[in-house]
């Protein structure tokens, strides 16, 4: 297991219940998607799968991000054709994690962000904080699997409107309108992230697993046809030669 320092981006901690916190912790850059911030979190993913010790994980993020998607580095290179979108492989590796994932989104989560705390198998937002599918907002379409990945927690009719407009929405306005499993006061946000962490850390964890992979079966399979169609749009869009320009006046704006 890597060991946790103070340059770290991420951090995991086990405890001897068998659950795990995967902590967010990139300040400066917002918890967005870097290439650093990328590797360390593919470093613990891989981490997590491989240790059977761990139950269940919950997934957090700072107080006032959870995170904010892709940077612009990161979109820059995808315009320029330097890396591939089919690269970017985040959500498949939470989707394939043998054990539940709950995704504590008590900060704001945006684009590839939400995309991450949507693969989780229980999802808790936050009444204060925004939540949002900017992709649209800078000229190319959605990824990261987002595009069906929003059915499972909203109508298809909401995850639509949100795409089209790369609109945000506070987390209050969303109660009522969807299917996240509880949205709530910020403060509130990992101590009910942690309440259901404990008790799904009481059973054993061969039923844990054999449920998880039942119940994420028609995600998993819904995420590999959706991801080769996300990526063939993106192919499409990012080739449009004024996608670059879209991208450095609206990132600041909508990030």
């Amino acid at each position: 297991m890597k060991s946790s320092s103070e340059n770290d981006l991420i951090k995991l901690s086990i405890e001897s219940s068998g659950l795990a916190n995967l902590q967010l912790l990139d300040n400066q850059g917002k918890n967005g998607l870097t290439p650093n911030f990328v590797e360390q979190l593919i470093h613990f993913l891989n981490s997590i799968k491989a240790n059977e010790e761990i139950k269940v994980v919950i997934i957090s993020g700072l107080p006032d991000i959870f995170c904010s998607g892709a940077d612009l580095e990161t979109l820059e290179k995808l315009c320029k054709k330097q890396i591939k979108p089919v690269d970017i492989v985040l959500s498949k590796m939470i989707l394939d994690l043998p054990i539940p994932v709950i995704s504590a989104m008590e900060g704001h989560a945006i684009g590839g962000g939400l995309a991450l705390g949507l693969c989780a198998d229980v999802a808790i937002l936050a009444e204060e904080s925004r939540y949002g599918c900017s992709f649209m907002n800078m000229g190319f379409t959605p990824g990261m699997g987002i595009t069906k990945l929003m059915e499972h927690y909203m109508s298809p009719a909401l995850a639509q409107e949100m795409q089209y407009t790369g609109n945000f929405y506070l987390g209050k306005n969303l109660i009522g309108k969807t299917n996240f499993n509880y949205i709530l006061p910020k403060q509130e946000v990992f101590e009910k992230a942690s309440a259901l962490a404990e008790a799904m850390a009481e059973k054993p964890r061969k039923a844990l697993s054999v449920l998880k992979r039942y119940h994420s079966m028609s995600r998993r399979k819904m995420f590999e046809e959706t991801y080769s169609i996300e990526t063939m749009m993106h192919e499409l869009t990012f080739n449009e030669n004024e996608i670059l320009k879209i991208i450095k006046e609206n990132y600041v704006r909508y990030k």
